[in-house]
């Protein structure tokens, strides 16, 4: 028998032997190379005839990189313990709660009753100390996943974990072993006292301002005149070209598995075989993650728990709550380092895909830090990259007042390969939490980030994830949802239309079964991972009946993006950015998904 074939028969028995596992419960069935590899820790699979998963919440010490802090930890982990579990099953799983305060799980991605959300306040009371609460649900859906706290800000403190769901019949994917990446970001600061520095100082973990020696560098390159206004800008912002990110590499430490760099995660390979990589940005700062794996090229197969044709890469950027799963196929017995690059350039996590333990492979140096350009501010810009919003063309290039009296809105995208153009803005959807309004707005499906995708390596962008197979509801929309994401970075606020959460009046209506687009515009200098719970958002990105489905959009400044959406499951749903900091500031909405009558209860699950 040929290596091939050999390797495609194993695979195959692989698959068959994870399935029959997972509805056994018998983790035992694999060899231990081929179930997903978590650092040695135990792999829950649902026990018994009523398929449970038991999950203890508490506290625990965690050191990283030699130095001890406290943790959340569940079943003593940090990040918790991979759960592993089968479409088709209805599962139910038990949390005790041995903390001295209300916690929960919400299952991110997760289809499912919109009473099991785990949303304290939305859908539930939250688990309270010393009790237990069994979320119970069936399993609709297969894909890369994962799990975290909705209460306050204990997700910082280590309560998040990894969840695949493996698929009922063949996995379109092929592959010897797999591996799930958890990236995120750990202080050893109370996260209370970080949100406190952030209201009380913009800018405060921002260790990497511009310098005088770079605005004579920029007067050097562009002119003394274009160098101010650009500073002037920024000002009139009240941000900086290099508030990139919140929380930074000053306070946090970035974690692989729940490791540092120094402690070097190792994966382990054999030349030759496929390799599934399931990347999972568990992060609740504001840590966006470029990553890349010297040497090796990988292959994107799935995005968000989805299937999507294969889009061969050097690189890409996963913003928080999303996931990526890739295949690389290493072809020497050497070591290779999982790089993971914090979006600000102020740190990394590192682990290594190695046909040995132990080994370590040369770390890449930090890149230079990027800065905001005129674009992110919602400058137009000519094809000579001229500010065409300046004094000299009579138009604002910034508007403070929320006021335009120029709205080409017309909510259609761009075909496929196509960079739509800018829009400019109209006067809804702001409010005193909005501290500027970009003139204009921009597709940057096509764009990879900012700091990316100038040295040569192919990078992801939105623009290629393709779903492998077509959605499901071929109708138009009906009727639009548009919101902006808004805020305040000197005064910490963050809000949708100008408003924070505790400002509105009630929740965003969906109809059950309807057919609408939403569109999202975000009018911040920073990017925002924006998640809705409990229904896909079928981005538009040109591929029509293939737009891939996501549970979480990563928006970049100054973008306007939309997407499709069916709700089938009625019920209250989250709605909010997911960095931690600031849903807490007020950037989190809900969305009650209801019948003609009104009614919320009673699920669709056609």
């Amino acid at each position: 028998m040929s290596d091939n074939n050999y390797n495609m028969s194993r695979r195959k028995f692989l698959r068959y032997s994870a399935s029959m596992a997972a509805m056994a419960g018998i983790s035992s069935v694999l060899p231990t190379y081929a179930f997903a590899g978590f650092d040695n820790r135990e792999v829950l699979t649902p026990k018994g005839p009523d398929n449970v998963i038991d999950l203890t919440i508490g506290k625990m010490p965690h050191q990283v990189d030699g130095k001890q802090g406290n943790a959340i930890g569940i079943n003593g982990t940090v990040p918790g313990p991979l759960i592993r579990l089968q479409e088709g099953q209805d599962v139910l799983l038990r949390v005790k709660n041995e903390l001295e305060d209300t916690t929960s799980i919400h299952w991110h991605g997760i289809l499912l009753p919109f009473q099991m959300d785990g949303v304290p306040g939305v859908s539930f009371d939250g688990i309270p100390a010393g009790e237990t609460f069994e979320y119970r649900y069936p399993v609709r859906q297969n894909g890369t996943y994962w799990y975290h706290s909705h209460s306050g800000l204990q997700e910082q403190l280590g309560h998040y974990g990894p969840l695949v769901i493996d698929p009922a019949g063949e996995d379109p994917v092929e592959y010897d072993r797999e591996y799930p990446i958890v990236l995120s970001d750990w202080t050893f600061e109370n996260p209370y006292d970080v949100l406190a520095h952030s209201v009380k100082m913009e800018g405060y973990y921002n260790y990497q301002k511009r310098t005088l020696g770079e605005f004579f560098r920029d007067t050097k390159e562009n002119g003394l005149g274009d160098a101010v206004k650009d500073y002037l800008s920024f000002g009139k912002m009240r941000m900086s070209a290099t508030d990139l990110l919140d929380v930074t590499g000053a306070t946090y430490s970035y974690l692989m598995n729940g490791r540092g760099p120094d402690s070097n995660w190792n994966a382990l390979f054999r030349k030759g075989e496929r390799v599934r990589l399931r990347f999972i940005n568990a992060s609740a700062g504001t840590s966006a993650f470029d990553v890349r794996i010297p040497g090796l090229e990988m292959t994107v197969v799935q995005a968000d728990g989805q299937n999507v044709e294969p889009v061969s890469i050097d690189e890409f950027r996963i913003g928080i709550a999303e996931t990526y799963d890739v295949i690389v196929e290493p072809k020497e017995e050497k070591p290779y380092t999982i790089f993971a690059e914090s979006l600000d350039r102020s740190g990394y996590a590192r682990g290594t895909l190695a046909p040995r333990k132990g080994m370590s492979a040369p770390v890449p140096e930090l890149r230079s830090r990027p800065k905001r350009s005129m674009k992110d501010m919602g400058m137009k810009m000519d094809m000579a990259g001229m500010d065409m919003d300046s004094e000299e063309t009579g138009m604002n290039n910034m508007n403070h007042d929320g006021h335009d009296d120029m709205n080409m809105d017309n909510g259609k995208m761009p075909m496929p390969g196509m960079p739509a153009p800018p829009v400019r803005h109209g006067p809804d959807h702001h409010g005193i939490g909005a501290a500027a309004i970009a003139s204009y707005q921009f597709d940057r499906l096509d764009e990879p980030g900012i700091g990316l995708g100038k040295d040569g390596r192919k990078v992801l962008v939105y623009r290629d994830l393709k779903k492998l197979k077509p959605n499901i509801d071929k109708r138009k929309p009906q009727r639009e949802v548009e919101l902006h994401l808004t805020g305040n970075m000197e005064r910490y606020m963050w809000s949708f239309d100008g408003k924070q959460f505790h400002e509105v009046d009630g929740p965003i209506e969906f109809k059950h079964n309807e057919r609408l687009r939403l569109t999202l515009v975000n009018d911040t200098m920073m990017e925002h991972p924006i998640h809705l719970h409990g229904m896909w958002m079928e981005l538009e990105n040109g591929n029509g009946q293939y737009n891939p489905r996501k549970h979480t959009l990563l928006l970049q400044p100054a973008q306007r993006i939309s997407a499709l959406i069916t709700p089938r499951d009625k019920g209250r749903w989250a709605f909010h950015c997911h960095i931690l900091y600031h849903m807490e500031r007020g950037m989190f909405r809900v969305v009650q998904v209801a019948d003609e009558d009104g009614g919320i209860y009673g699920q669709d699950y056609s």
